[in-house]
């Protein structure tokens, strides 16, 4: 099928662990034609799930696209996971989309995962649909479910169709409203309730709506409909059931019919420059301007090599073409272009604007790149979507020492894949941390170590990445003086040091006046001051938050040289710090943990006795509740086995780096000692 970037439709299914979004990509790839059987998750046969990982666990572990092409539209799926470890994997795609849709389990409710990436796709500014799967469970009260859905997310979420009364399909609320019974309310009143939304943004319509009443029929609404989702009003509510196919046709032609286009949703943020100096610059979804693309997933392959899955936003890119990525000079060819569903790769000659394509072995494309066909375009990027930090480590080691090349080669390209994740390397302490955002993500990614390059590396608790600032001014110098019978070293530095706000980094100033330190002079003393900070003052971790002015020193001549005033810098600084109040910091981490209603006391008094505070707690439907509050990531290491032994393995938790804050005396005594162990 041949189309333009008005028939192409970009849709990213998200939400919750179980709420069944393999099995709903399932269902629209057969409804809309793309496979011939629907495949199920239990027998480990769909499209989307195509690892013998994902096909054992029996839940995605990686994001995955899908397309089809449907009544002149092209449908392009990604899929994504939904357990609360893989939230990063799932929001690092979202800038391909131009429709989030959050599934929701009709058993579970909404949960945490759910809220997330509600408020994750408002902050993109993506349209935004609620798909409510599994409306064919037994027990489950639908219109109680739609009242929270609207109690948690607005009042501004409402059905475009209902569940039918027989449980076996869904009536229409919005294209031909009729007079099907239905499982609870009136599809007349949620169909009013939508065009009193859809009208209050064209007053032409709102008059004729006026005049007509209810007779305004759906291309009429079309338009404003799409305005409306633009601006998050309203959030449409479908429900279906992936497993029996009750409301997929139904839902394939609101993707089709009602969601925006490339040429319909908000524009992407693009900008050019970094930092505060970044300009914004306007991308236009023209097939015949200069070709510009975002690489949003990178999958590494042993055998086939770098592949980069890109979005098209600008220009059209074709077998072929050359492409410069970010800021090189150096362009790369274009050689295949990719059609992807799941692990099937079709050949294709052309990407048009607004669509999503594959671009295999290229050693130089990377997660968040830009590619583009015209120097124009150069040190041009997409407004970076704010992935959070990731928190659980685990320290890595090779199995031997002649694995430890391999070691570090395979956990470069796992950084490389999974932009969720991060490595660090402690220089000091000699140890390589791979850190991620739960026991579940980081098991995956040793698993995939272990699968894809037959490596099982070693692991144990990481060291705590503790720094260390200061508490109040002070002023600090050295005369740094050496003679060695020939060219001597001389330099002299005062300065001053005061602390920043927590998380101001570090600053650094001259004030030197008539010369007493040359200009020439001056970043080596920052370079001093730098060493310093880096290699510790006082308990053996980095120093942050420092503010260093140098106001005065000396030097000599002959015997003056940068090497002297680096030391200077050095020594005058640790001075500065020995009067100044230093102390010693560590990462304090959000914690937010899901558990059954009986075991909230148990949580919130563990929570307590490992140094937090717990700062709120929000009951849940199926009697549970959720308890959020405050730690020091060094007690939550091992919370994974508390958490089950509390909730009897029925809980669950996140956590997010939230700030630096000054560790309690007794606890600052053993670290101290510790590190100078």
């Amino acid at each position: 099928m041949s189309y333009g970037s008005e028939e192409i439709r970009n849709v990213c299914l998200v939400g919750p662990s179980n709420a069944g979004k393999t099995q709903l990509t399932e269902a629209l790839l057969h409804a809309g034609g793309a496979i011939p059987t629907q495949g199920s998750v239990d027998r480990g046969n769909t499209v989307s799930d195509f690892t013998p990982r994902e096909k054992e666990a029996m839940h995605s572990l990686h994001p995955a696209v899908c397309h089809l092409d449907h009544k002149g539209i092209h449908l392009n799926l990604i899929d994504t996971p939904g357990h609360r470890d893989l939230y990063g994997r799932s929001l690092a795609v979202l800038p391909a989309a131009d429709t989030t849709a959050i599934v929701i389990d009709a058993q579970t409710g909404i949960d945490q995962v759910a809220r997330r990436m509600m408020r994750a796709a408002k902050q993109q500014r993506l349209c935004r649909m609620i798909i409510v799967n599994k409306i064919d469970a037994e027990g489950i009260d639908l219109g109680a479910l739609l009242g929270e859905i609207q109690s948690v997310f607005g009042d501004e979420c409402l059905p475009l169709n209902l569940p039918a009364a027989d449980g076996n399909g869904v009536v229409d609320c919005f294209f031909q409203p009729n007079g099907s019974a239905t499982a609870f309310g009136s599809f007349e009143t949620a169909h009013e309730q939508i065009v009193d939304q859809v009208v209050e943004v064209d007053e032409e319509l709102m008059e004729l709506y006026l005049e007509q009443g209810q007779a305004l029929k759906p291309d009429q609404l079309h338009d404003p409909f799409e305005k409306a989702l633009r601006d998050g009003h309203p959030v449409p509510v479908c429900f279906v059931s992936a497993r029996t196919g009750a409301g997929i046709p139904e839902l394939l032609e609101i993707l089709e019919r009602l969601m925006p286009s490339p040429l319909e949703g908000n524009p992407p943020r693009f900008l050019k420059g970094e930092s505060d100096d970044a300009k914004v610059v306007v991308v236009q979804p023209d097939k015949d301007a200069h070709a510009i693309a975002h690489v949003f997933m990178v999958n590494i392959d042993p055998f086939k090599g770098r592949m980069g899955v890109c979005r098209v936003y600008q220009g059209t890119i074709k077998s072929g073409s050359q492409l410069f990525v970010g800021d090189s000079r150096k362009p790369i060819k274009v050689n295949q272009l990719l059609k992807l569903n799941g692990e099937t790769h079709t050949r294709v000659n052309i990407a048009v604007p607004g669509d999503i394509c594959a671009i295999p072995r290229v050693d130089e494309v990377h997660y968040d790149a830009v590619l583009h066909d015209s120097h124009d375009e150069d040190n041009f990027h997409l407004k970076s979507i704010e992935l959070p930090k990731p928190m659980y480590g685990l320290a890595i080691k090779p199995p031997t020492d002649a694995d430890a090349q391999k070691t570090s080669d395979v956990l470069h390209i796992i950084e490389a894949e999974d932009p969720s994740v991060s490595l660090e390397h402690n220089v000091a302490l000699n140890e390589i941390v791979l850190r991620g955002h739960g026991e579940l993500h980081l098991r995956s990614i040793l698993e995939l170590i272990a699968d894809r390059y037959k490596l099982e590396v070693a692991t144990s608790l990481p060291s705590i990445a503790y720094r260390e600032t200061i508490t109040r001014p002070a002023e600090g110098h050295h005369r740094h003086k050496k003679q060695t019978g020939g060219a001597g070293q001389f330099g002299e530095v005062y300065l001053r040091i005061e602390p920043l706000p927590r998380g101001a980094g570090f600053e650094f100033e001259s004030k030197v006046v008539g010369g007493a330190i040359p200009t020439q002079y001056i970043p080596a003393v920052k370079a001093g001051v730098i060493q310093a900070m880096e290699s510790s003052a006082m308990y053996g971790y980095p120093m942050q938050d420092v503010k260093v002015t140098v106001y005065d020193g000396k030097y000599h001549s002959v015997d003056s040289k940068e090497i002297a005033f680096v030391q200077a810098g050095k020594r005058a600084f640790l001075d500065a710090v020995e009067k100044a109040g230093p102390i010693l910091m560590e990462p304090v981490v959000d914690v937010t943990v899901t558990v059954p209603s009986r075991c909230a006391g148990g949580v919130t008094g563990d929570l307590s006795s490992m140094r937090g505070m717990v700062t709120g707690t929000e009951a849940l439907p199926n009697d549970r509740i959720v308890v959020t509050g405050q730690v020091p990531l060094k007690e939550m290491q091992e919370y994974h086995s508390r958490l089950k032994s509390l909730s009897g393995g029925d809980g669950s938790f996140t956590m997010d780096f939230s700030h630096y804050a000054e560790v309690a005396p007794e606890a600052a005594g053993v670290t101290k000692a510790a590190a100078s162990a």
